[in-house]
């Protein structure tokens, strides 16, 4: 499988966006940070954050319970970077609802593999009262 292939990098970016995701669930920082480049900008609804402060939420445990990625689209932006774009459904650990975001996140090739440069979490709007749930 060759990751030039769009298909075939599709699947490897969503690989390792689900191991970024399981590094939250199961609280290992090392994961985490190994899937996060030095230069990582996260842009969330509570403002910016770096490598050391999207790596730092888990020095006291996992911050999310479940999570599950949909609709999950991939553009590439180039020979070493591709955008994955998704909705996401989660739980954070202490929570007792449900979040929706739609989640960007770019990943850039590297000599080992892939790694995680930007992420950008948007909360998905309440669903309209005519739309029903």
């Amino acid at each position: 499988m060759s990751d030039h292939d769009p298909n075939a990098l599709m699947g490897i970016i969503t690989v390792h966006e689900k191991k970024v995701w399981e590094a939250l669930v199961s609280g290992d920082r090392a994961a985490d940070d190994a899937l996060l480049s030095d230069r990582f900008l996260g842009v969330y609804p509570d403002g910016f954050a770096s490598k050391q402060d999207h790596c730092g939420q888990l020095d006291h445990g996992p911050t999310i319970h479940s999570y599950e990625m949909q609709e999950i689209q991939l553009l590439l932006l180039g020979a070493e970077h591709a955008l994955l774009s998704y909705r996401a459904i989660f739980q954070r650990e202490a929570a007792s609802q449900h979040e929706t975001m739609y989640v960007s996140s770019v990943w850039q090739r590297a000599a080992d593999g892939w790694i995680n440069i930007f992420s950008q979490d948007t909360p998905a709007a309440p669903p309209k009262a005519d739309q029903g749930i």
